[in-house]
């Protein structure tokens, strides 16, 4: 349903890279404009993109290795899932055996999206 602040906006995107986000939208339990009112409503909280954007992309920040990168980006997941937990909400997750996010409640109950 359509709510009434709504309004359409068209750009253009390559067919692969669509149907690759489609996938990746998919499995995380939203559509395509779901993932891009996500991202305008963090780049507009944060008043930036949010994420670094260079000349080079190499795919990692320079001065850092992989394995720095991949715990550092390990230790930020625990440290917001340990916030979470202490605060009472829901935990993000993904089932790799359903092929499906969900929420983790507190109790330990899941709330599977889209299913």
């Amino acid at each position: 349903m359509k709510a009434q602040n709504d309004v359409r906006v068209t750009f253009r995107v390559e067919k692969d890279l669509k149907d690759h986000a489609d996938i990746l939208f998919d499995r995380l339990g939203m559509n395509m404009s779901t993932a891009l009112n996500v991202f305008l409503k963090k780049t507009v909280e944060e008043s930036a993109i949010p994420f670094i954007i260079g000349t080079k992309n190499t795919g990692f920040i320079p001065g850092y290795s992989v394995d720095e990168v991949k715990n550092a980006f390990t230790a930020a997941v625990e440290e917001r899932i340990a916030e979470n937990k202490q605060n009472g909400f829901p935990i993000a997750r993904y089932d790799a055996d359903q092929n499906q996010a969900y929420l983790e409640n507190p109790d330990g109950t899941r709330e599977y999206i889209n299913g």
